[in-house]
């Protein structure tokens, strides 16, 4: 099995059946996408996922461990890719599940070819922006836990939307030691406003309570 470390975006299918599987593959391959096919659930899992947008294509009736519960396990592995489920069952119950589980699309066999490519592509372009805000996250919250505690509790007091004396009056400090604090938090966090602030607070889950 090979690697990709550079690839841009990939297609993971798993199937247990061989020729299934190898249509998809075929399939996926012809416009030029990146594709890794599995027979199991467990094949999938021993292959280290690269650093790159990806989306499975999974049949929601295999041996050993079911579509839906490997959807499940993932969700459980903090795995967020996005499932597109191929069934030769309609069963709208499963769709339902499935659907509001974070399945991309559900697609009954026959299905269209056009309409795997299509949700292959609203799959790899939802993984893209997932991949985008997680890096923007991170880079945030690398610069909170640079601030200094004090500097912290500050952002704490102002997504309550205390002005800066009443700040000072929280902390036991002056106004214009609070300003100060202030201004260091929006340069150190890179803030172009309080509100461009509170969206980075709201990112990363740091709202304080009102007092």
């Amino acid at each position: 099995m090979k690697e990709h470390p550079e690839a841009q975006s990939i297609v993971f299918v798993v199937d247990d059946d061989v020729s299934v599987r190898e249509a998809l593959k075929n399939l996926l391959q012809s416009v030029d996408l990146e594709v890794e096919a599995f027979g199991s659930a467990a094949d999938f899992l021993k292959y280290k996922l690269p650093d790159a947008a990806a989306c499975l294509v999974l049949d929601i009736r295999m041996p050993g461990v079911s579509g839906l519960d490997f959807q499940a396990e993932l969700a459980k592995a903090n795995i967020h890719i996005p499932i597109i489920f191929l069934t030769g069952h309609g069963d709208i119950p499963m769709s339902v599940r499935a659907m509001k589980a974070g399945a991309v699309e559900f697609l009954t066999k026959p299905f269209r070819e056009q309409d795997l490519l299509d949700a292959v592509q609203v799959a790899l372009e939802r993984d893209r922006a997932r991949r985008a805000q997680d890096k923007t996250v991170h880079e945030v919250r690398a610069h909170f836990e640079a601030l200094t505690p004090r500097e912290q509790e500050v952002i704490g007091f102002l997504t309550t939307g205390l002005m800066n004396k009443q700040i000072a009056a929280e902390l036991g400090v002056s106004e214009v030691t609070v300003k100060v604090h202030r201004g260091n938090v929006m340069k150190k966090m890179g803030a172009r406003s309080l509100a461009d602030l509170l969206r980075m607070t709201d990112a990363l889950g740091v709202r304080r309570a009102k007092p």
